[in-house]
Order: structure tokens, then sequence, then C-alpha cells
């Protein structure tokens, strides 16, 4: 074998394990220097939906993971609070990708909620809807109101995009 071959098997095998190793500790690869670095693999185990998600408020901890339907296969980390109907997620007003795809494409996609995956879909709310569903989620995330920023140098609450996620048919 010449070396040219070699040296692009060898490529192509650091290639692939860069990959591998990517995927496997993604989403938010939070030690890592890279920042918020959307992962591909969401993992847990595809779950029915549940009548009610409310009591996962209680028995679950931290935020949730996403990944909607389609190209890219982006898994990421949301805040999120259980209702008896779905489950509510906000986004800053910022245009984010993630929202724009769910505008776009429709919100079919999977959420990981501990160790249970759920096949789900997400409709943006507005109106009235968007601010008691937001007064929920910011109830959850700490206990704050809508005139409060989600964190330093972020828009008030009150102005988050809220998506609610009900179980596909």
């Amino acid at each position: 074998m010449s070396k040219p071959k070699i040296a692009g098997m060898v490529v192509g095998l650091a290639l692939l394990v860069v990959v591998v190793g990517w995927a496997s500790t993604a989403p938010y690869l939070s030690n890592s220097g890279l920042g918020r670095t959307p992962g591909i693999m969401i993992g847990g185990t595809i779950t029915p939906a549940m009548d009610d998600f409310s009591p996962l408020n209680d028995s679950v901890r931290g935020p949730l993971k996403f990944k909607l339907s389609g190209f890219p296969p982006f898994v990421n980390y949301l805040s999120w609070v259980g209702t008896p109907d779905g489950v509510i997620t906000a986004t800053r007003p910022d245009n984010g990708y993630w929202a724009r795809r769910v505008r776009s494409n429709g919100g079919d996609g999977l959420l990981r909620i501990g160790d249970a995956t759920y096949e789900m879909t997400a409709t943006e709310i507005h109106g009235d809807d968007r601010i008691a569903m937001m007064r929920q989620w910011a109830a959850k995330s700490g206990g704050r109101t809508l005139d409060e920023p989600a964190y330093p140098g972020s828009e008030p609450l009150g102005e988050w995009k809220v998506f609610f996620w009900t179980p596909r048919p």
C-alpha cells in the first residue's frame, strides 16, 4: 500500500474518532471550551407519551434534551415545565435557529426528560396563553417574574417566545 493511501486512511480514521467523540459527549460540551455546541444523539428510551406531564416537575431535575425532525439532527437543552397536556419550553426572542425550524418546518421532534424520550410536536404560543405559560415556566425556572431577565444581559422573561410540546398522535 502506498504512503498517500495510508495517510488518507489515518486521516479518515481520525475524523471518524472526532465525530463519534463529539456525538457521544455533546450537546453542550460544557468542559471542552467549545461553548454551546449541539450534539446529534438524544439517547434515552422511546416511551409512550404520558397522559399528564406535570408529575415530572417533581421527579426530574435539570433541563430536557430536544431534537427536531429533519436535518441537521441537532440535540440541545431547554428549561421546561410539565403540564397536564404537554410540556412548556421557552427561548430568547432572538429568532434563534431551533425556533425558526419549528416555525418553518413544523415542530415534530423528540423530547428527552430523564431517561424517557417522547415523540412530540412543538407549537409556538401567542397572546394571553403565551403569558400564562411563560409565568409557569418562570416559576419553575427560579421563581422569577416576567419583568426579570433570565440571566444578566438577557431580555425580560415576558418577551421570551413560548413553545408548547404535545404528544404526536
